[in-house]
């Protein structure tokens, strides 16, 4: 697991996941997309076989209103202004003429498509005015810095589209004489009212560039992102006759693009399933199921009506867990390539002298919490009431009639009942975990102990991303159940004493994993803690691993899930590192400032979460 504090300061950067959010809430909005993710890269871009957009990090480290700002418009434009009215048919036979300057010539491009579908969605949307504004007061100035840099570089055609730029929101620069005619030709733009036009416009300058220009652009100031020929595949499988029409239907909007890949995503992910609806099972004999009846029965399972998790499960728990699955599509898109599996954690050893050691360390801590809680819960516990305004009618009504102002209702004692909660406990297993594991151990047991006393229903999982075996087509990712709801209230504490460290954390994956399990519990409390020492970790989840583990978290909450963190640290946290913890987990991340207080912090966790039960019992 990566640390927050990394060896360049620069390169010390994380994003503001709240504010990233916000944006791809906006551009699901304006593009009716709710599928559409907001990326930041350098320039803005449209990568639909990613369904996703990216914002430019050029609004980064300015005024906190120029950034949410800057961000804002790069949104509007492409999720207002190209997302429908930018002609990708007429842009697919722009890219392939040929151009002794092609940089130059889609850059222009694309430098008056903005132009023109910044007006366009201004006066549409009056609310989007004071966001453009800003995006032009900033790129004014940046493109007159730019301009004067590229004058003294001799970098010309890299001048002229900064001049163009800047004619285009009324600012005069001096070109040479050969190249000041032609601003009369862009001056067109104001016009223009399609992508053709801006092509049109575009094309007649090339004429005479091409011919005044000695070479192409040296920068890039605007892209496209993926290139437009880039179509989805298309998917056959046994069981579907399907031909691709000949004369299909060409692609004409942005909008259009996206869909289709969301459409093949789709498809793709329910291939399986439409094979085995349409074709049944393969392994089928001629004769047809029935034939299947006759084998032999290949695995038999125990159960017990008291719903307690027995022995005999838990071996055939190892053998059928173990089966590994597919998150594409599940679990977030930056974890679309998981294959995850599921098992119970192997006992390595007896370590009953050690768990003996360390309950008698804790016995107090939990003794004590237990008799507070117990003495809150019995001092919830209502008496009969008479004489109430409001509550079940009396059978003595004789108030009604002597008294000026009676009070005939009263209410029944209040049935005891058990903790309305359930409790998910997900521990990190990276190798950074390695020399804290001992007290992890303690605090987890901790954790154990004090929900088997008060008999409510948790689970405890271990899980790690394998970084030896994960590439692009694959990232094998492991959950290790320690305790699971099935086994009431079992004692685990072997298992617990057997946790390892391995290598990676995909942390955004695991808590849609084990929120998904949660959704399902009817307790009106369902809190999910997560104890972690670090940032999230793995294959291609550096920067989107941050934002998908603020989303996970996100959506946790939208499913009446409460996600609390415990930050395990060796050493005092930094004010860096806790705003890193709240940017991902809100106000809900708390920390351990030494190895001893884990198993303190893990107590006050659950202290403060079951007095928050008790309370609203």
């Amino acid at each position: 697991m990566a640390s927050v504090n990394r060896f360049i300061q620069f390169n010390n950067e994380t994003l503001d996941t709240k504010m990233l959010h916000q944006m791809e809430l906006l551009a699901g909005a304006l593009a009716d997309a709710p599928y559409l993710k907001v990326t930041t890269r350098k320039l803005m871009e449209v990568r639909p076989s990613e369904s996703a957009i990216s914002i430019s990090v050029f609004w980064k480290h300015r005024p906190k209103h120029i950034e949410r700002n800057g961000y804002k418009s790069d949104i509007y434009l492409l999720g207002a202004g190209f997302w429908r009215y930018f002609n990708l048919r007429d842009w697919r036979r722009f890219v392939r003429m040929d151009s002794k300057l092609p940089s130059l010539r889609e850059q222009l491009l694309l430098c008056a498509e903005e132009f023109r579908l910044s007006e366009k969605v201004a006066k549409e949307r009056p609310g989007t005015a004071g966001a453009f504004s800003i995006r032009d007061q900033v790129y004014t100035v940046y493109h007159k810095g730019q301009f004067q840099q590229n004058r003294q570089k001799g970098f010309s055609a890299d001048a002229f589209l900064n001049a163009a730029y800047l004619r285009l929101r009324g600012e005069e620069v001096g070109m040479n004489d050969l190249l000041e005619p032609l601003f009369h030709t862009w001056s067109l733009l104001f016009d223009a009212r399609s992508t053709k036009d801006s092509i049109r416009v575009v094309d007649q300058l090339m004429m005479r560039l091409e011919y005044q220009l000695e070479t192409d652009m040296v920068h890039t100031y605007y892209t496209f992102g993926d290139s437009a020929e880039k179509v989805p595949p298309f998917h056959y499988h046994e069981g579907i006759e399907a031909e691709r029409a000949e004369n299909e239907e060409e692609i004409e909007t942005i909008e259009e693009w996206f869909q289709s890949w969301h459409r093949e995503t789709e498809i793709s992910e329910t291939a399986a399933m439409e094979f085995e609806l349409e074709r049944g099972d393969s392994q089928l004999a001629e004769g047809g199921r029935e034939e299947q009846g006759d084998g032999e029965v290949q695995q038999t399972a125990k159960g017990n009506s008291a719903g307690d998790h027995i022995e005999g499960n838990e071996e055939e728990d190892r053998q059928m867990d173990k089966a590994p699955k597919t998150a594409s599509g599940k679990f977030g898109s930056a974890n679309d390539q998981v294959v995850y599996s599921e098992s119970r954690i192997g006992i390595k050893s007896d370590a009953q002298p050690l768990i003996d050691l360390w309950r008698k360390k804790q016995a107090p801590f939990v003794r004590a919490l237990l008799k507070e809680l117990k003495k809150r819960i019995t001092q919830r516990q209502e008496s009969v009431r008479q004489n109430l305004n409001a509550g079940r009618l009396s059978k003595n009504l004789m108030p009604l009639i002597i008294e000026e102002r009676p009070k005939p209702f009263y209410r029944k004692t209040a049935p005891s009942k058990e903790l309305d909660a359930v409790f998910c406990l997900l521990i990190d297993g990276s190798a950074s975990m390695i020399d804290k594991l001992d007290e992890t151990k303690q605090a987890v047991l901790l954790f154990h102990d004090v929900l088997r006393s008060l008999n409510v229903p948790h689970e405890i999982v271990l899980f790690y991303e394998d970084a030896f075996e994960a590439s692009d087509a694959s990232q094998p990712n492991y959950f290790e159940w320690i305790h699971k709801l099935e086994d009431g209230n079992r004692d685990h504490a072997q298992a617990i004493a057997s946790m390892e460290a391995h290598e990676d954390n995909r942390d955004g994956f695991a808590i849609r994993w084990m929120s998904n399990r949660m959704k399902k519990r009817a307790e009106k409390h369902r809190f999910l803690l997560v104890f972690s020492d670090g940032e999230p970790s793995a294959y291609n989840y550096a920067e989107n691993g941050i934002v998908d583990t603020a989303n996970a978290v996100s959506e946790a909450k939208k499913q009446r899930i409460e996600v609390l963190h415990l930050f395990l640290s060796s050493e005092p946290i930094t004010d860096e590192q806790a705003a890193f913890y709240r940017m991902m987990y809100g106000n809900k991340s708390v920390s351990a400032d030494s190895l001893e207080q884990f198993a303190e912090q893990t107590l006050r966790l659950l202290k403060r979460t079951l007095h928050l039960v008790i309370q609203s019992a």
